[in-house]
């Protein structure tokens, strides 16, 4: 795969990830927190959004970098920038399975309840 691609990809994953949170951030997240403590502002979800997004700006640095002078490209940089947020995103992903399981959102939405919600 040549670098421009590669950075191609980078950058959709950032925006991606971006928008994923955005839409949580916006739309679900308020509509859960009103049952959901797990949801509220001040809490888990939202912290490590927080700290995916910086990792995400110092991605998006480097790719806008990259981009424009490839010379510069060092695949250690790129997976040293990747690590520093891995283990958030990968908790984050984690918690968030754990928080919107069949199981859990039983305990605080009906069927009839779940089904209205606009997602």
């Amino acid at each position: 795969m040549s670098l421009p691609m590669y950075l191609r990809l980078a950058s959709q994953l950032a925006k991606g990830l971006t928008t994923h949170h955005t839409i949580e951030e916006r739309y679900l997240f308020p509509m859960l927190a009103k049952r959901m403590d797990c949801f509220k502002d001040d809490e888990v979800h939202l912290k490590s959004h927080e700290a995916i997004h910086h990792g995400l700006d110092a991605l998006n640095a480097l790719i806008r970098k990259w981009s424009q002078d490839p010379t510069t490209y060092k695949p250690e940089e790129m997976r040293a920038c990747l690590d520093s947020w891995r283990e958030v995103l990968f908790n984050h992903l984690d918690q968030e399975v754990k928080d919107l399981s069949a199981e859990n959102m039983k305990k605080h939405w009906t069927l009839e309840e779940f089904n209205r919600i606009p997602i």
